[in-house]
Parts: C-alpha cells; sequence; structure tokens
C-alpha cells in the first residue's frame, strides 16, 4: 500500500482568545481608564482542525470576523495559538524559523509592501537581498515570475503610476521571487476589475504547476475560489463549519433562493 503524503499544512485544536481593554465613552471613563482598565477575553478561533496536502490550492472563505485573519496571522507565525498546535512544512509557525520564512509568503490584497515611489524592479532587486537568492536564480525566477505576470512592461515605472491591477501584479511577482513552496494570499484579486482578477487567478494557477507549491487562498470573490480551489474550508464563529468541494458548498448553502414580492395592494 502507497505512504499517505505528511500535510504542508497541519491545525490540530488551534484556539486563539484575545484579552481586549474595554471602556465607557466620556472624558470620565478615559480618566478612570487610566487606573483601572477592565478586560475581556474574545475567542477569534475556537478548536480549528484541518489539514492541507502538498499541492493542494484551499481556499479558506467565512464572513467578516469569523477567523480567517487570525487563523492566517497564526499560520505564518505572526500570533502565536493560545491552544492546539500548528505545523506548516514541519515547522511550528510561532517559532518563525529562517528554513520556515524561507518557504512561505504571505500576500495580502489591502496591504501593499512595495515603496510607492520606487520602482517593481527596485523592490525586487532589495527582496534579492534580503532573500539572498544567487544572480543566476534571482534571474531566472524574475524573468519567469514577469513572463507569466505580463509585467516586463512596467517594472521599471514608480508605484504610484501604475493601475491597481499592475500593482498587484508586481506585489505578487514581488512575494514569488524566493520561490516559496507555501502561498498564504488575503485578498488578492480585491478592488480589481474583471480582467485583472482573471489575469491573477490564472498566474496562481501556472504558479502551483510551474513550482509545485501549496495555496490557501481566502477571498471574497467566490470566482477566485471555484476557479482555483480543490478543496474548500468554511469558517465561522471561530470554527470550521465546511469542509469539501466547491459543488458541494453550493448544494449545501446556496440550494434555495429567498424571494422578497412587495404587492402594491392587498
Amino acid at each position: 500500500p502507497s505512504t499517505p503524503h505528511v500535510p504542508c499544512i497541519e491545525a490540530k485544536g488551534v484556539q486563539k482568545t484575545y484579552r481586549v481593554h474595554q471602556r465607557s465613552a466620556g472624558f470620565r471613563a478615559s480618566l478612570k481608564s487610566l487606573f483601572h482598565r477592565p478586560m475581556t477575553e474574545v475567542e477569534a478561533v475556537k478548536g480549528v482542525d484541518f489539514s492541507i496536502q502538498p499541492g493542494e490550492i484551499v481556499g479558506f472563505l467565512g464572513p467578516s470576523g469569523a477567523g480567517k485573519k487570525t487563523t492566517l496571522k497564526m499560520l505564518t507565525g505572526h500570533m502565536h495559538p493560545s491552544a492546539g498546535e500548528l505545523r506548516v512544512l514541519g515547522h511550528k509557525p510561532q517559532d518563525r524559523c529562517h528554513d520556515f520564512l524561507r518557504d512561505i509568503t504571505l500576500v495580502m490584497g489591502q496591504k501593499q509592501q512595495l515603496i510607492w515611489d520606487l520602482s517593481a524592479a527596485d523592490a525586487f532587486a532589495l527582496n534579492k537581498v534580503i532573500y539572498d537568492i544567487p544572480d543566476a536564480a534571482y534571474r531566472k525566477t524574475l524573468g519567469i515570475l514577469t513572463d507569466m505576470l505580463g509585467i516586463a512592461q512596467v517594472i521599471n515605472k514608480p508605484q504610484r503610476t501604475l493601475s491597481l491591477g499592475e500593482r498587484m501584479k508586481c506585489e505578487l511577482a514581488a512575494a514569488m521571487l524566493h520561490s516559496p513552496k507555501v502561498l498564504f494570499l488575503d485578498e488578492p484579486t480585491i478592488g480589481m476589475d474583471i480582467n485583472a482578477q482573471q489575469n491573477v487567478r490564472q498566474f496562481i494557477a501556472d504558479y502551483r504547476i510551474e513550482f509545485g507549491a501549496t495555496v490557501l487562498l481566502t477571498s471574497h470573490y467566490m470566482a477566485d475560489v471555484t476557479a482555483l480551489a480543490d478543496r474548500i474550508l468554511v469558517i465561522d464563529d471561530g470554527k470550521i463549519i465546511f469542509e469539501g468541494q466547491s459543488d458541494a458548498l453550493v448544494a449545501r448553502f446556496s440550494a434555495a433562493k429567498l424571494l422578497k414580492l412587495h404587492f402594491a395592494a392587498a
């Protein structure tokens, strides 16, 4: 019998609880809070379990405040879980060891890593130094990425002169220069027009084939997920409520529509 694959990403009973400062409005409450700051605990993630195999693209869906970003931040080591265990490529993300950081990337569509007045080419050169990418590997990977994304004509222009779609493509190229094995993509097509969205989706699919990468993708655009994902996870109120194929998700949550009719007379 064949040996099962070791998961590339694995979460077991992962929880995250925040302590949040509570304060009423007004000057008196502000003054009082200088001496006494009442705190409350908020459970953002409540015992999450899932695993992702090498080379999979998995869609990670859920409403705002469901725990998606908190989970992503724990998977990339930006936050420590309050309980449970996380493994990415065999590493504990919270340790943030060199090998782990060298093999992952996080792209957030609502945040930019490129400097506004510099060109993408300057940012690429900076990332080359940060990740200590050898010259030959850098030139090869940069050539592949600029070709896949179609950005050869814009990488020498200041970021402020580019369209949103062009900037996002440059962000993706900068994030992939070190050939990461795991991509955490948070809303990579947010705010783009339909053509730009399609181009980014095609790039993600091509990158997975070219580099054998594993992808965890969050998006509010269902078209992103249905076009790319092998499997879908849905989180709500800090818990995984669905895991399966996109057609099963549609059958479960969109089997019926509610029509509201307003009549002019009874």
